[in-house]
């Protein structure tokens, strides 16, 4: 696996971190959490550390576990995207021109 970047190292690292607090706060025990979504603690031990090999799939079952999946449904949301909507508006034409067929039909 190709080494992340520094930025993305840190971002799985504090999500990790996050999750294992939220755990705790919600009186998880790692082997309870085994036993709600299926994985291994070693496993669980991995996410919650940041490890870039954990899969996307175990994140979801996991904030489902902690009652959290509304956020990773919501996560990138494309109707608040707002670099999505500037390349969008990047796109438009500087101009619009009338066509003559446009207006044969009526328009």
């Amino acid at each position: 696996m190709k080494p992340l970047p520094p930025k993305s190292q840190r971002s799985l690292v504090k999500l990790g971190s996050d999750i294992s607090v939220a755990r705790r706060k919600r009186g998880f025990r790692l082997q309870d959490m085994s036993d709600a979504t299926g994985f291994s603690i070693g496993a669980l031990r991995r996410l919650e550390a940041g490890h870039p090999g954990s899969s996307i799939g175990m994140l979801c079952e996991v904030m489902r576990t902690l009652g959290e999946d509304n956020r990773l449904y919501n996560l990138i949301d494309i109707s608040d995207d707002a670099t999505g909507l500037a390349l969008d508006t990047k796109k438009l034409p500087k101009r619009v021109r009338s066509s003559k067929d446009k207006f044969k039909d009526g328009f």
